[in-house]
């Protein structure tokens, strides 16, 4: 039995060995620490939850996540789009805060079972209906309204309404509130800000925001911040979280059952798209199955921990590798060191200010935003940029739903796929100068031959494309009415579905009764496969299925010169040189 397959952790556990490695992971796990304990319970509030649950979220997600996950060096625990759609999901049916803690405790249990089953049947590749472009318009989006978010915090006004009701409003109700400002927040978030700023700037390697963070707590127990009125973390319970089994009930299931998935996939999403990209420079190999369970465990563990969903943190696992991890152990030291803050240090984050957990978002969040990325999808391909910019509008506008905004930008990519797919590029080829075929209407004067029609389909013959096909093969054929042979080069079809051999089955006998014979080359093994089971393959017969065009070609006009047209210029055969071209005529 292969155990690394079941303990991942096997496969660099014997690594730690070695003090350099051993040294390097002991590091990077304080390194992360330090971004983490302020980070987590910044992110706990934008959840909805009491600040301490972000300490909750950051020690066995964590811990698990990187040991049963496939990446070495990602950051597992609370991340900010989740935390706001973590909110989103519960803030319309909780009853209570109370409830409210529970169900963020089936909501992470709900996320990892069904990450964990992606991970076991080794589906990940679900993944990939959320294209890049939509992926790219809906964190520009959720990066704009968590920022914003924070702005009743940042000014020390209040939030009206509740976290389901619409988001912009909101917002505008906060900028009505502006000549209320208290004062000492709002500079308390700013110093905040600017210490984090200064020292990304000025010194990268210095850990920014636990340095912001700990000079805000100085300065508020010195000048007495809360006495003025300043709204402060206060009280933190000590030690650690009890053990409690998730409430669980059929119609909770319901509620929260899509959000779960949405959350899965998005969370999912971010942390494979940050562990490949540290793979591509350490040159690890990341199984995105693997990382499945890892996630799926680590939520399903921290749900009995009261725990809200987790995922792969951006922000965090780039300290992680520039801190010089080497192995998952980093992160078991980071989890290590949150346990020893809930059991010893949280009296320390009682007069933290609620401002400057706010600067702490903001911070994080605005570097997600990134607008060139929308507008690179779309110079690559229009449709991919339209998805782009209709999924950030939509995640804008609808918020705080991100989750509609993103389900519907991954339809409409969808819809735009299979609206290219319908309509594929259909070549009509004649013989260019290098020897190739190539389009006719890409190259002028190419030459042809008014006897044989050679046709490149290029995509999957299925069932949203084949009367296009069909069309084209037949318009071809009445366009060309000397034409005794129809060659369709099949190199660029990779797949065909009943429907797409039904239709090449009439289409052969329709045009064999017309006296045209449709000719077959370059078609890929799946394909020959796919004609023999079903004797398509007898009924084109076997001398009408050529491994290449040129092979195809060079008998078709064997068989013309049989047939008794004699010997003529061939435009189309193999070695014609165009300077001696004439069009040939029956």
């Amino acid at each position: 039995m292969n155990l690394v397959r079941f303990f991942p952790f096997l496969a660099w556990v014997g690594e730690l060995k070695d003090k350099e490695v051993l040294r390097a992971d002991i590091l990077a796990g304080l390194t992360v620490a330090l971004v983490l304990i302020p980070q987590s319970m910044a992110y706990a509030q934008l959840a909805g939850l009491p600040a301490y649950y972000g300490l909750y979220i950051s020690f066995m997600p964590v811990m698990i996540a990187a040991l049963w996950g496939s990446s070495r060096q990602l950051a597992t625990g609370p991340v900010a789009v989740v935390s706001i759609m973590t909110a989103t999901a519960l803030a319309p049916i909780a009853t209570s805060p109370e409830h409210y803690i529970a169900l963020a405790m089936l909501l992470a249990l709900l996320v990892g079972l069904f990450q964990l089953f992606l991970g076991v049947f080794r589906l990940g590749l679900i993944v990939n209906f959320l294209s890049h472009p939509v992926i790219v318009g809906f964190t520009n989006a959720a990066a704009l309204v968590i920022g914003l978010s924070q702005l009743s915090k940042i000014f020390g006004v209040t939030m009206p309404g509740n976290a389901s009701d619409h988001f912009m409003g909101r917002i505008w109700g906060v900028l009505e509130q502006v000549g209320d400002t208290h004062i000492l927040t709002l500079v308390m978030a700013l110093a905040a800000l600017a210490i984090m700023l200064g020292l990304k700037k000025y010194s990268p390697k210095a850990p920014g925001v636990l340095i912001a963070v700990a000079f805000a707590i100085v300065v508020s127990w010195l000048f007495g911040f809360e006495e003025k009125g300043g709204a402060v973390v206060g009280h933190i319970p000590e030690g650690l979280p009890n053990l409690q089994v998730p409430i669980f009930s059929f119609e909770l299931l319901g509620s929260l059952l899509p959000a779960a998935i949405v959350i899965s996939l998005v969370g999912f999403m971010e942390a494979i798209s940050i562990a490949k990209a540290m793979a591509a420079k350490t040159k690890d190999h990341i199984d995105p199955n693997q990382e499945l369970i890892g996630q799926g465990l680590g939520n399903i563990v921290g749900s009995f921990t009261q725990a809200y969903p987790s995922s792969g943190s951006f922000s965090r696992s780039a300290v992680n590798l520039n801190a010089g991890a080497r192995t998952g152990f980093s992160s078991v030291v980071t989890a290590v060191l949150v346990v020893i803050t809930l059991l010893f240090l949280t009296p320390l984050l009682y007069h933290l200010p609620q401002g400057v957990l706010a600067a702490v978002i903001m911070m994080a969040v605005f570097g997600l935003i990134n607008f060139n990325s929308v507008k690179h999808a779309m110079r690559v391909n229009k449709h991919d940029g339209i998805a782009s910019i209709v999924t950030f509008i939509a995640t804008l506008g609808l918020a705080p739903h991100l989750d509609q905004g993103i389900l519907l930008g991954a339809s409409l990519a969808i819809g735009l796929y299979l609206y290219r797919t319908m309509s594929p590029r259909i070549a009509f080829l004649g013989r260019h100068p290098d020897g190739t075929l190539r389009d006719v209407t890409i190259y002028d004067n190419l030459p042809v031959d008014e006897r044989i029609t050679a046709i490149r389909f290029d995509g999957t013959l299925y069932f949203a494309n084949v009367s296009y096909f069909e069309e084209a093969i037949l318009h071809a054929s009445a366009d060309h009415p000397n034409a005794k042979f129809i060659l369709i080069v099949g190199n660029g079809i990779n797949q065909i579905d009943a429907s797409g051999e039904e239709v090449l089955h009439h289409l052969v006998e329709r045009l064999r009764d017309n006296g045209v014979q449709l000719v077959f080359s370059g078609l890929k093994h799946q394909i020959l496969e796919i004609l023999e089971r079903t004797h398509l393959k007898e009924n084109i017969g076997e001398q009408n299925i050529f491994p290449t065009s040129d092979a195809a070609l060079e008998d078709i006009y064997q068989r013309l010169e049989v047939a008794g047209d004699g010997e003529v210029v061939c435009p189309l055969k193999p070695g014609f040189k165009a300077e001696n071209y004439q069009r040939v005529e029956s």
